[in-house]
């Protein structure tokens, strides 16, 4: 952990060849946090056994926000995973617009909002933190960009913000991914700024390629620099993959993101 914030990255996309649990275990012992995806994977019972602290996963394994059907299973399916969130001590759990499918593809595209459908959203969220206020957990929305995530509705950093901005309750953060910002908006410290009231998570990789910072064209030190000047003091998480060795990969993040 760095003086600023606290640092994590994603056990799913390093140490590939290790089971998850040994991955939680050496992310603690490193000092990092440790992210998730899909829980359904996982023996929860040996991650319960690490000790690490888990600072996301995904907070959903189907549904969508923008009607009625979708709606019904994005709250069930989160329902069900704030209990295991729970179980592991998760400090966020994290949703999209719509389920992504098999490479990231969402399973219910849109190309085109319309008005109802940013309603609905709006409702569908708004009764996502009257679960969690019930369940004493908390959600992310995660902004993704649409290179890799075509046709996904609510997907850009600006849709993300309006919506949790909109929403404003404690029970519903951004989870501000600049991977994804870079490659849908860029100008990625203004979005920083703008996001800053509601983020509840910065995740990190670096463009092309995402790896680690220092392998793309992103000036993450600077960035970090940016986010501590501006005052963010909150989660920063790495979900990017290792160019080379893992364990020097995190050192990498780890040094751009101490300031």
């Amino acid at each position: 952990m760095s003086g600023t914030f606290q640092l994590a990255a994603c056990a799913e996309m390093l140490w590939r060849d290790k089971p998850v649990d040994w991955r939680a275990s050496r992310l603690k012992e490193m000092g990092f946090g440790v992210g998730l995806w899909n829980w359904p994977d996982h023996d929860l019972a040996a991650l319960e056994r690490t000790g690490a602290t888990f600072t996301i996963m995904n907070g959903y394994l189907e549904g969508r926000l923008a009607d009625d059907e979708g709606a019904a299973m994005l709250l069930a399916s989160a329902r069900a995973t704030a209990q295991v969130g729970k179980r592991l001590g998760v400090q966020r759990l994290n949703l999209h617009g719509t389920g992504l499918g098999e490479g990231g593809i969402p399973i219910w595209k849109h190309d085109v909002v319309t008005g109802p459908m940013w309603l609905k959203a709006r409702d569908t969220l708004h009764r996502i933190c009257d679960m969690a206020e019930q369940e004493g957990v908390a959600f992310t929305l995660e902004n993704l960009n649409l290179l890799d995530h075509p046709g996904c509705p609510f997907g850009s950093t600006a849709d993300v913000l309006a919506l949790v901005s909109s929403v404003d309750r404690p029970q519903l953060r951004i989870n501000l991914d600049l991977y994804h910002t870079q490659i849908g908006e860029g100008d990625m410290i203004r979005w920083c700024g703008k996001c800053l009231p509601w983020i509840g998570e910065v995740q990190v990789a670096d463009n092309p390629g995402r790896c680690e910072p220092g392998t793309g064209e992103i000036n993450y030190a600077g960035v970090a620099r940016a986010l501590k000047t501006m005052g963010y003091r909150g989660p920063v998480g790495m979900e990017a993959f290792a160019a080379g060795d893992a364990e020097a990969a995190l050192e990498a993040f780890r040094a751009a993101f101490t300031v």
